[in-house]
């Protein structure tokens, strides 16, 4: 049997993390006397890794500033974690559930969370044991660099031409092409589904049959 691996973003992707993401960046803006920028601004950033983003956010800032950026956010976005958790957008559980439960197939997560966030989600959600291999920002290059999923072809054992990227944003579609694999884009993320490229769901009922449909079309 060949084994085939499904890599998951997690923020925009598995998790609606969006209104935790907005108060704490303007709560990290306001701690530098600035105003945040835009949603749209700090949306289209979800899945750099943190430092990446706040520089592209804030540029005028130098890099010290920018640390201290940094740091406010991380606190933040902390203190709001521990009162209240992101929601699951609907049908995440029940598809990975399904998933891990097929023969032959792996799954895995590439996000540009730290691996405290990510072991946080895992908790909270039972997803001990779902995912096969796990790859955070604290340990890679920021996407869309193809780093992580290098590590998740490298610690599964699975060729590129077997494994699928699922994500929300051009950074997981470019980071999938960058590895040699194929991405397969969710409209109900941070980005435009039009910006995601040809394969693109709108629900999670749907991913079974995408990812079939892509496997079929052999080496990406």
């Amino acid at each position: 049997m060949t084994r085939r691996l499904v890599i998951f973003d997690v923020d925009g992707t598995l998790v609606d993390s969006q209104t935790h993401i907005l108060a704490a960046m303007a709560q990290a803006f306001a701690a530098l006397g600035q105003q945040a920028p835009a949603r749209e601004q700090v949306l289209s950033i979800v899945g750099l890794s943190l430092p990446v983003a706040v520089a592209r956010l804030a540029p005028g800032m130098d890099a010290s500033e920018q640390a201290r950026m940094v740091a406010a956010y991380k606190d933040a976005f902390s203190s709001l974690r521990a009162k209240d958790l992101s929601p699951l957008y609907p049908g995440a559980a029940e598809t990975l559930d399904a998933l891990s439960r097929q023969d032959g197939l792996v799954l895995g997560i590439a996000t540009g969370k730290s691996r405290r966030g990510l072991d946080h989600l895992v908790a909270a959600h039972g997803w001990a044991g779902q995912f096969a291999t796990l790859q955070v920002s604290d340990d890679h290059p920021s996407k869309p660099h193809p780093a992580m999923i290098h590590a998740c072809l490298r610690e599964t054992g699975i060729a590129p031409e077997h494994a699928v990227m699922v994500g929300d944003t051009t950074y997981d579609m470019e980071m999938a092409r960058a590895a040699g694999i194929r991405g397969l884009g969710v409209s109900w993320g941070y980005h435009p589904a039009a910006a995601l490229g040809p394969h693109v769901i709108d629900d999670f009922a749907a991913l079974p049959a995408a990812l079939t449909q892509i496997w079929s079309m052999g080496v990406a």
